[in-house]
Order: C-alpha cells, then sequence, then structure tokens
C-alpha cells in the first residue's frame, strides 16, 4: 500500500462532477490513483476508476491523468461491459 502523499485523489462531487482533488478534502465519493504512468493507464484501461466513482470519466479528466498517454487509451477503456 502506498502513503496517501503518491496517490491522486479524483472525486465524484455531488452535482456529479469528476475532478482531481488535490486537497484531499472536497466533498463526494472518492477514488486514489497512484501517480505512476502506467498505474493511471491500467486502471483507465480497466475501468477501475469509472466504477469506483460509479461515472463516465470525462475525456478532459483523462487526458489530465493520464498527459502523453491519453491518444492511445482513449478508445480502449473496459468497465461494465462496455457501457461507460
Amino acid at each position: 500500500m502506498r502513503p496517501k502523499r503518491e496517490l491522486t485523489r479524483v472525486v465524484r462531487t455531488p452535482d456529479g462532477r469528476a475532478v482531481l482533488d488535490p486537497s484531499g478534502r472536497l466533498a463526494g465519493r472518492g477514488a486514489y490513483l497512484c501517480d505512476d504512468a502506467a498505474c493511471r493507464a491500467a486502471a483507465m484501461k480497466k475501468g477501475a476508476l469509472s466504477r469506483a466513482l460509479a461515472i463516465a470519466i470525462p475525456d478532459a479528466l483523462r487526458a489530465e491523468l493520464l498527459g502523453p498517454v491519453a491518444p492511445m487509451m482513449m478508445k480502449d477503456e473496459g468497465g461494465a461491459g462496455g457501457q461507460e
């Protein structure tokens, strides 16, 4: 298990938006991703973040989380039977 300082928190706010939470204090359902690019890419590919937050991850947030690997990962997210 990694310390929280090595993780990035993503929150589904009460109004249904998915946003980064650098302070770790935003209200809403939160999920943590490791700061490693390969780890984030795997989470997106498997649909883990979408499942944890129970919403589809917006393309802008996906690009922000993935950085330079975003175009490669955009089309290949799995998850709930491809219904995201």
